[in-house]
């Protein structure tokens, strides 16, 4: 599995423990829904500026969103 997929289906997890729709994690990281959605899926390359976004939403250092993440 790719690094992105791995990412998306990390963002997912961390969303939907919380109990978040796509629409209220979007709110809190200041990004849009469809955006969220494509994270999530893997479809989109998120920017180190976007990854800082994500990781402040979920109220997280940037390096504990980002760990396990593997290329293998």
């Amino acid at each position: 599995m790719n690094v992105l997929r791995q990412f998306g289906l990390r963002v997912r997890q961390l969303r939907e423990k919380r109990e978040w729709s796509q629409e209220d994690f979007a709110e809190k990281a200041d990004l849009h829904r469809t955006y969220v959605s494509g994270i999530e899926r893997g479809t989109r390359n998120p920017t180190l500026t976007v990854l800082e976004r994500i990781a402040d939403g979920f109220e997280m250092p940037l390096n504990k969103l980002l760990e396990g993440l593997s290329k293998k």
